[in-house]
């Protein structure tokens, strides 16, 4: 862990608050700023130690994505956010390019999901920039998988969530997060490096 005390002091002063990433003009201007929200708005319907609900989703890239397919392979992150367009989701998503590698060395892959439809992630991710993770769409029938997980929030869109699967397709850990919040990357990090236990 002490091999990324320098990475996690960058991190922090990059993702120290929302809006804090150094975005252009006009994409700071089309970001939607939603005001303070109830921080968690749903009740989960999974726990520590379930077998994961599989699922198959439509990606930006193209593909159809499946979480069985990783089984045996990789540990997988899923990273629910909210909407796009949104402030805490517009840092949070590109600070996991700073951590790719620990990902690969923990022999995890992350996937990112939120409810909106492909199109708009599809606008959305390329203003970011590069992402290195597969980005799903949780669109239609709406919100279906976050509402299997138990994270589909009452307006629709899902929790800002963090859930854990190891190898053999066992939840591992889960973060509900507070919905105004980005999650800490130390906090996955530790996590994944558990895994190797």
């Amino acid at each position: 862990m002490k091999r990324y005390t320098l990475l996690f002091s960058i991190a922090l002063c990059l993702f120290s608050a929302p809006g804090a990433l150094a975005l252009s003009d006009a994409y700071k201007d089309n970001i939607y700023q939603t005001g303070k929200l109830k921080p968690v708005d749903s009740v989960l319907k999974v726990k520590v130690g379930d077998k994961a609900l599989d699922f198959t989703l439509p990606s930006v890239s193209g593909k159809k994505i499946s979480l069985k397919d990783y089984r045996g392979k990789k540990n997988v992150v899923l990273s629910f956010v909210p909407a796009a367009w949104t402030a805490v989701c517009s840092d949070q998503w590109p600070g996991y390019n700073i951590v790719q590698d620990i990902f690969e060395e923990n022999a995890a892959t992350l996937l990112g999901i939120s409810v909106d439809n492909i199109p708009t992630l599809h606008s959305w991710t390329k203003q970011m920039g590069d992402l290195w993770f597969e980005v799903l769409s949780d669109f239609w029938p709406h919100g279906a998988v976050a509402e299997k997980f138990g994270i589909l929030r009452s307006d629709g869109t899902a929790e800002r969530a963090i859930f854990i699967i190891d190898k053999k397709g066992i939840i591992r850990h889960i973060d509900v997060h507070n919905i105004n919040e980005r999650p800490p990357l130390e906090g996955i990090v530790r996590e994944l490096e558990n895994l190797k236990d």
